[in-house]
């Protein structure tokens, strides 16, 4: 556990999720079933979303407290080297009975991947870890939690946090098979991507999506669909295409319409792995520094970060910093 818990009295954002040790292969494409492809490179590093959110939530500024759940092996003690070397405060759960998790990973030449993981000790993440760290729970504004855990310790974060008054942002990926409506409503912004969008309407709302079809639909469509899942506030998330924001009412969070559509920025996308999650750690750490200042520009500029951290192979050393960002896309 580090550092200290007298350290962390001042904790922004907390996130709470998975540890990946990433297994990452370029390729020139991805093989088909019994085929053989011969590897470009190989690398491997830190990732896994709840570790790519708050490393993302933390080289941008915010004061970022990382949960997670490691094995007592020689990939746990590299994940608390990899949150050390970023000055990443975390507050590990060492388990005897379970393996670090891991990644396999194919990247092709146009940026493309796919991905397989061993859940490992991120399944050993449990309610009663998170109830022993009430003292962070009771200072922090915003919680970020992704669902590479147990679905009871999501609920739990999520409850913990609205009893302490933290906008608690919620990235429904990969979509659990017994999500249900009141663990939405338990969130204040959900950030679903195409796929994870489609499954929730057709889990949640009994609406059949197609998400290659969604970026096409007309706000007034999408707007309608998303007013379908219990969350306030939804950032659907379009790849190329940008993302949607869906509020509940107009004027929620200072923005001035109830829905509106945010461009994708430019980049030369290399590897878009974890980008996803940067938009997700840049927005939690964005509503903290652009406070009072209507969404749609924590939004924007969560959109520009996720655009730079493709033009960087990897996951979580992908992740860029604020001055970073400002320079490639200004202010």
């Amino acid at each position: 556990m580090a550092p200290g818990r007298d350290a962390m009295t001042d904790v922004q954002v907390i996130v709470i999720g998975s540890y990946n040790r990433d297994h990452v292969w370029r390729v020139d494409r991805f093989p088909q079933p019994g085929e053989t492809r011969i590897g470009r490179d190989f690398t491997t590093g830190p990732g896994g979303k709840g570790f790519n959110q708050a490393i993302a939530c933390h080289r941008l500024g915010a004061k970022t407290l990382f949960l997670a759940a490691i094995g007592d092996d020689g990939n746990g003690a590299q994940a608390q080297r990899d949150a050390e070397a970023d000055g990443l405060p975390c507050r590990w759960k060492s388990c005897a009975d379970a393996p670090t998790a891991a990644t396999a990973v194919w990247v092709d030449d146009a940026g493309q991947n796919e991905i397989i993981v061993h859940a490992g000790a991120n399944a050993r993440l449990d309610p009663a870890f998170l109830d022993g760290q009430r003292d962070v729970f009771a200072g922090a504004r915003v919680l970020l939690v992704q669902m590479e855990t147990q679905l009871a310790t999501v609920r739990r974060a999520l409850e913990l946090a609205h009893a302490g008054g933290a906008m608690r942002f919620l990235n429904p990926a990969p979509v659990h098979a017994d999500t249900d409506a009141s663990l939405l409503a338990l969130c204040d912004v959900l950030t679903p991507n195409e796929t994870e969008f489609a499954a929730l309407c057709a889990k949640i709302a009994g609406a059949q999506v197609d998400p290659d079809k969604l970026a096409s639909l007309s706000d007034a469509e999408l707007h309608a669909l998303a007013r379908k899942l219990p969350a306030p506030t939804l950032v659907i998330t379009l790849g190329a295409r940008g993302c949607f924001v869906s509020h509940a009412d107009t004027g929620r969070l200072q923005d001035r319409h109830p829905c509106y559509r945010v461009p994708a920025e430019r980049a030369q996308a290399i590897d878009t792995t974890g980008a996803g999650d940067c938009f997700c750690g840049a927005l939690a750490a964005a509503v903290l520094r652009l406070e009072g200042q209507p969404f749609v520009r924590a939004v924007r500029f969560a959109n520009r970060a996720a655009a730079l951290s493709t033009e960087r192979p990897g996951a979580a050393a992908a992740m860029p910093r604020y001055d970073e960002v400002i320079a490639h896309y200004g202010g």
